[in-house]
């Protein structure tokens, strides 16, 4: 007979190979807070509904609190032949306390359990990632509010194009973080759907109170199909498409700290702390941690796509390709949390070059725009001031000028219009100011969106208490 704890109708014991490959311990067991937390709760109902005792509920829950224990001591022994977390717990419980342990499993299949476990991790991680976006919220800001007087280029086709702040370049990156905390908020909302009491895909027999369940584990709904509750990964390819956006905005910015820190550029230098060096060539100052941020993008980008692969084809309800959730997941989430947390880091520790981004503004056409808008504003149509913006440029060009250095006699022979107050116009000071439209560049609206930032962060800190108080925590 096998040794399995659902061995009842084989004669074999299992292939060793065939353990290995088919075990998922070596990293599900991450998740022995939830299956225990989850167990307690259905012991707990299991009780109240009279399918066992109140004695054996109680001894089922300090075996458990026990088991708690012996596993955050590091006194937890896992096995491979036990396959995954649900087995090897209920194993050393069954052990301690004898039948009663063994009536943990009434009226649940490790279909329904797993799924479980994978709703409250994800729960519980999706809130300790928002805590991270609302860091690196915090971090583009305080970097904003300190070079608010900064003005760089700013860039289309990775060409200059026109003067804007610094801190408002940061705040497009506030911007997209705060796209991203929304989309976890909505994970969270995917992930707190309780789908035990599914079974192994059509329910139970046993009369049990689902709802009871789901309060004593603060969700905030309930799985009413039980063939979806068992095979529904919605919510991890949510988790991972949100894990990737995020992980591409964090790319684009660690690209651009790229840039900014090479010699060609020189708009940042970065901490000593946060750089590595060369073993050949004595001078090199590398950006690795940025690069690892933008490598690791893909592999996360990767992760979403093997989970969309693995699910497309799957009949209903349960099969055991789900397991392969687990690994890209977990990864993920390692990986996002490492990401946000050390990029934070960097911008605290990033030193901003005003001088250089100042000089590079000075000695560009990117103000180019502003020389057409006046002339638009002097009644000029504006693709007629369009053209005669770009015979400036040309002009300037073969005779080795900026705008900046054209007399007004030089102006007036490109056009009668242009007048002294021009060179007041095209400085790079008044370009960004004059750019005070909604969401513009202006001095005065960078100032709003900051301020309109720390509203939104003190909103999204309030979502993820909110969150958090609903975790379990179980103390041994």
């Amino acid at each position: 007979m096998s040794e399995k704890m659902w061995g009842g109708r084989f004669t074999k014991t299992t292939d060793e190979m065939i353990n290995d490959f088919q075990a998922s311990i070596d990293f599900d067991k991450r998740m022995y807070h939830e299956d225990i937390a989850g167990s307690i709760a259905h012991a707990r109902m299991l009780a109240k509904c009279g399918i066992i005792s109140k004695d054996d509920a109680e001894k089922i829950e300090k075996g458990l609190k026990d088991i708690l224990g012996q596993i955050e001591r590091g006194e937890f022994t896992f096995d491979v032949a036990l396959e995954d977390i649900h087995m090897n717990i209920e194993k050393r419980l069954t052990d301690a306390i004898g039948d009663a342990g063994a009536r943990l499993h009434t009226a649940r299949s490790r279909n329904d359990q797993v799924a479980l476990d994978t709703h409250m991790y994800v729960r519980r991680e999706v809130v300790a990632v928002e805590r991270l976006i609302v860091d690196m919220m915090n971090a583009l800001v305080e970097v904003a509010e300190k070079n608010q007087d900064a003005i760089m280029p700013g860039y289309t086709h990775l060409q200059r194009a026109q003067p804007i702040l610094f801190a408002h370049h940061m705040l497009a990156y506030f911007a997209m973080m705060t796209r991203d905390f929304e989309r976890f908020a909505g994970v969270y909302s995917r992930a707190d759907i309780m789908p035990l009491g599914a079974g192994a895909l059509a329910g139970t027999t046993f009369p049990i109170d689902r709802a009871f369940v789901a309060d004593e584990l603060n969700f905030g709904r309930i799985y009413h199909n039980s063939l979806d509750a068992v095979s529904d990964r919605d919510y991890i390819m949510e988790f991972l498409s949100a894990a990737s956006m995020l992980m591409v905005h964090l790319s684009r910015l660690a690209e651009e700290t790229i840039l900014w820190c090479s010699r060609e550029f020189s708009f940042v230098e970065l901490d000593d702390a946060h750089c590595t060096g060369s073993s050949m060539m004595p001078q090199k100052k590398n950006p690795d941690v940025s690069e690892l941020v933008r490598g690791k993008t893909g592999r996360v980008i990767g992760h979403l796509m093997a989970m969309f692969t693995t699910v497309k084809g799957l009949p209903l309800a349960y099969n055991k390709d789900l397991q392969e959730d687990k690994e890209g997941i977990f990864d993920a989430i390692d990986t996002v949390k490492f990401s946000l947390a050390v990029y934070a880091r960097i911008l605290r520790g990033m030193k901003v070059k005003k001088d250089v981004m100042k000089r590079a503004v000075d000695e560009d056409f990117s103000n180019a725009t502003d020389l057409a808008d006046y002339l638009a504003k002097k009644g000029m149509p504006f693709r007629k001031a369009h053209a005669v913006s770009g015979s400036a440029v040309h002009y300037c060009i073969e005779h080795h000028k900026w705008l900046e250095d054209l007399s007004l006699d030089e102006f007036k022979a490109l056009s009668p219009m242009f007048d002294e107050d021009i060179f007041e116009a095209i400085r790079p000071e008044t370009c960004v100011k004059n750019r005070n439209s909604l969401g513009g560049t202006s001095y005065t609206q960078v100032a709003a969106q900051i301020k309109a930032a720390r509203d939104i962060i003190a909103a999204d800190t309030k979502t993820a208490d909110e969150q958090e108080a609903k975790q379990i925590k179980i103390e041994a």
